[in-house]
């Protein structure tokens, strides 16, 4: 019961929120207008409010004020929260920000969660063993190296995967909750610290699923740069405070990692900058193949939750496996939608 409480607040926090949210964007014309805001990723000509990481924030915030305890790493999670909501709300605000403005401060909201004490302590060997990155100051500092990329790598990662209406606050939900069970079990084996990551694993998910209800296909408000960097920035944070559960969280991420992954190289490969958008995400091309708003982002969640489920059945080895083989189905899957994908699409009735 008392991990049930915070979660409840914090969704009741975030959906109260929502309408006077969307009221302000629309006041302050933080709006996705595809005829005055082009996009090559558009996949809709709604006028729809943005700032949609405004409730979620104040759910999370407020709710994480009120039942974890005031830590280094609570200001270092806060400032990180703070930097990517002025930083996305300047975005909705002004019509895209530059990328590489943005991706200056995902590597701000890191650095103030690393200096804060967040950071990879030890790496599983999938081999067996432990492999530990306190040992010595080379080590530390390549740890928190690797904690900063890693928080970076998950924001983009869910930053690229919002194409669709309710795919990343469906994404994020199941994520949350799964990295939640782990620091259950956890603690339920004798880890007292876990409590605060239940806490806010729960916490987030609650407050994610708050966005879900209102981002569902016909979405009132997208999340924005906002949402999807603080969403990403808190699974990124959760997966290393659960213990080093980096592999757990690639898992439940697999699909929009993969698609993350294929995106980035393609675009080196033609010669442009990864960090500009186009239309090649897979949710691109699974729009371009006949499949809804809905059919997609149902698509994301059950995949999240089946790879979920599995990641917390799976020794460290058998998560690698997992991986590697799922990864190259959907790699495969990605890279026909890609050069063969018109010889599957659903096309209109023969007239005859």
């Amino acid at each position: 019961m008392d991990f049930l409480l915070p979660p409840i607040i914090s969704f009741l926090l975030t959906v109260i929120s929502i309408p006077p949210t969307i009221a302000f964007a629309k006041k302050f014309k933080m709006l996705d207008n595809p005829r005055t805001r082009p996009h090559p990723a558009h996949t809709q000509q709604r006028i729809v409010p943005r700032a949609g990481g405004l409730p979620i924030f104040i759910g999370i915030i407020l709710t994480m004020m009120l039942f974890t305890p005031f830590e280094k790493n609570t200001i270092g999670i806060l400032t990180g929260l703070i930097v990517l909501l002025a930083v996305g709300l300047l975005d909705d605000r002004y019509k895209n920000l530059s990328p590489y403005l943005r991706l200056l401060a995902q590597f701000i909201a890191a650095g103030a969660a690393v200096w804060s004490g967040i950071g990879i302590d030890f790496i599983t060997n999938p081999l067996g063993g432990i492999i530990h990155l306190n040992t010595s100051p080379q080590l530390i500092l390549l740890a928190d190296f690797l904690a900063a990329i890693w928080i970076v790598w998950v924001i983009n990662m869910i930053n690229w995967s919002k194409g669709v209406d309710g795919q990343m606050p469906g994404i994020i939900t199941i994520a949350a909750i799964v990295l939640g069970l782990l620091s259950v079990k956890l603690n339920l084996l004798n880890d007292p610290s876990q409590i605060t990551v239940v806490n806010l694993s729960f916490i987030t998910a609650a407050c994610s699923f708050g966005f879900l209800i209102f981002n569902w296909h016909p979405a009132k408000i997208f999340p924005g740069f906002s949402g999807s960097g603080i969403c990403g920035f808190m699974i990124a944070i959760l997966a290393i405070l659960s213990g080093g559960k980096l592999a757990t969280a690639g898992l439940v991420l697999l699909i929009p990692a993969t698609d993350f992954a294929y995106t980035f190289f393609r675009r080196i490969l033609e010669g442009k900058s990864p960090v500009w958008g186009d239309r090649g995400h897979l949710h691109h091309k699974l729009l371009e193949q006949g499949f809804s708003h809905e059919q997609i982002a149902l698509f994301y969640i059950l995949g999240s939750a089946i790879l979920g489920a599995t990641a917390l059945s799976l020794s460290s080895s058998g998560k690698l496996f997992a991986a590697a083989l799922v990864g190259t189905i959907i790699l495969g899957a990605i890279l026909w939608l890609n050069f063969f994908g018109n010889y599957s699409r659903q096309r209109d009735p023969d007239s005859g």
